[in-house]
């Protein structure tokens, strides 16, 4: 079976990128393509090897997602960065599943902002899971300050 070969500007379609950057990424010698004529082709295995993962299937989705949540305290975001991070690990096996993802807190400002960027599915997932613990009953953010129990 023939290797899938990619046109310049099909690459830079599928990493977002644009086809200038991907030019120089092949001068550069960081991206290896063989010219055919006056136009470039790379192999799915050069840019799998640029990228460090497998190349993404035409058609495939990712979404990018910014979640903000105010009147966080520090020690909540920290229980919620470690929730978040555990629930986007459950996909680690399955490359369509596996996610990106960034926690900050701004203590000054009792704000957390969670980056999530992954497929569809997988965000979803994880979306649903911080509604869940959120505005649940007895959630993270039930209105009690950091470190006050039901007793006091």
């Amino acid at each position: 079976m023939e290797e899938k070969m990619y046109s310049v500007e099909e690459v830079a379609g599928l990493l977002g990128l644009h086809v200038r950057t991907v030019r120089g990424y092949i001068r550069d010698g960081r991206l290896k393509a063989v010219r055919i004529g006056k136009q470039y082709r790379v192999a799915r295995a050069d840019l799998e090897a640029l990228t460090g993962r497998p190349a993404p299937a035409p058609g495939s989705v990712e979404v990018s997602s910014i979640v903000q949540i105010e009147g966080v305290g520090r020690d909540a975001a920290g229980r919620l960065a470690t929730l978040v991070q555990a629930g986007a690990g459950t996909g680690a096996g399955d490359p369509g599943r596996a996610l990106r993802l960034q926690v900050v807190h701004d203590e000054e400002r009792n704000r957390m902002k969670i980056v999530i960027l992954g497929g569809a599915a997988a965000t979803a997932d994880v979306l649903h899971m911080l509604d869940a613990v959120i505005s649940g009953e007895n959630g993270l953010l039930d209105g009690r300050p950091d470190g006050e129990d039901d007793d006091g």
